[in-house]
Formats: structure tokens, sequence, C-alpha cells
């Protein structure tokens, strides 16, 4: 698979050290009077593929949508490429070059497949646009149904949809939630597929997961989400 327009595969920090995509330190979360996340730490390396593993309510859904800004973070730290995205507004995350693949897909039904994808483009005045190209080509049944309603597509290519806009934001870090959960299993080896196509294209990936049996040969790390923390790195 060729790099992704945009990216650097595994690029190096000074010193000649791996540098991170994303580094997480310290995170504590609470929604109203339930601490959801407890001092959680994570790195992603620039160019890896990691799991985010953990039961449904373990905090995977929370820990992403607090990267992007969604969610306000009581104390720690959440670097991008080195970049503090807790000092950034939500919508400035797409700037940043960050694509997200929410869990329920967050689609506007009555736009194309095609405007679906070019949404975020029209916050940042066509930035990341060149990159279309490469997802059609990276997805060909994303372009085959482009023109068609989102609200008309199956279950399952919302979510290859969801995908493909995700890849097309991330130049820099993509976050995927859930992204098998749902999808009858011929989807779900498709998504794998594509998924591994990526591998050595430069992407930095996080992908949260409840079972890691699809995707657990993909990974290059793999972090292990319990009650809220990181109980467990490998890779």
């Amino acid at each position: 698979m060729p790099a992704a327009p945009g990216n650097t595969a595994r690029e190096a920090a000074p010193g000649g050290a791996p540098g991170a995509a994303l580094a997480v330190s310290g995170l504590e979360v609470a929604i109203g009077a339930s601490h959801i996340l407890h001092d959680v730490a994570l790195r992603v390396p620039r160019g890896a593929l990691c799991g985010l593993i953990g039961r449904n309510g373990a905090g995977k859904t929370t820990l992403l949508r607090t990267v992007m800004g969604l969610i306000p973070a009581r104390a720690g730290t959440i670097r991008c490429d080195g970049v503090d995205l807790r000092a950034e507004p939500a919508h400035r995350q797409v700037h940043l070059g960050i694509g997200y693949m929410p869990e329920d897909r967050r689609l506007v039904p009555q736009f194309t497949a095609e405007d679906n994808l070019l949404l975020p483009m029209w916050v940042t005045g066509g930035a990341h646009a060149e990159r279309l190209p490469w997802v059609y080509e990276l997805m060909p049944e994303v372009a085959a149904f482009a023109g068609r309603p989102a609200g008309q597509l199956s279950g399952g290519q919302q979510k290859l949809l969801a995908l493909a806009r995700a890849l097309l934001c991330g130049s820099k870090l993509v976050l995927l939630d859930e992204p098998t959960e749902g999808l009858a299993p011929a989807l779900a080896r498709r998504l794998v597929e594509v998924l591994a196509r990526l591998k050595g294209s430069g992407l930095s990936i996080l992908m949260a997961e409840s079972n890691d049996v699809l995707i657990a040969d993909l990974l290059d790390r793999t972090f292990v989400i319990e009650r809220g923390s990181v109980t467990a790195t490998g890779g």
C-alpha cells in the first residue's frame, strides 16, 4: 500500500526515538458525578495501528471522545504530533489532521455519501480533499455508492462510509470507535481487509474494540482498558 497523501511513515523524534502520533498521560475524566477515566496513559507511535480493547462500558468511547475534544478532561495531557489538544476547541481537530469514526457513524442522511465525506472539508476550506482519490482507490465500494443519499445505505455501507471519512481527514491520526460492531461477517472481514492494507502506509490509527479476535493479528500495540483505567499494554 503506498503512503497516504500527507503521511510520512514512522517519523523519528529528536534523538532517533520513534515519535508519537498520540500521547496521553494522567488523563482524568468525569461526567457529572461519575468518574469515568482514571489516570489513563497510552502512546500511539507514528505509523502504528494500535488497539484499545475493553468491554462495553470500560471507557473506550469516552477516551476517544475526550481526545476529540467532545468531552472535557478534568486533568492530564493529550498531545497529537506534539500539539496540546486540550488547548484546542473540538472543531480544530480536523484542521490538525485527526479523523474520527464514531460508533454511531454520525452521517447526514439526506446528504449523498460523497457530501458526507467532504463535509469536514467545508470546515477546513478544502484541506485534505486531495486524499479523496486515495480513499476511493482503497475503498472502491464507497466510490460506487458516492452519489446515493447516506440514509438509503445499509448499516454496513454506512460503517464503510464513516471509515472512509475518518481516513480522509486523518492525515496525522485516525480514531475508530468499534468499527466492526454490528457488521455482518463478510462486511467485518472487508473492513479488516481495508485496515490490513493500511499497514505500512504511514497512517497512525487507534481502534477501540470490544472483541479483538478479528484484528489481533493486525495490531502493533494493544492497550487493555478496564473500569476506566489502562491496565495492560502489549506490543
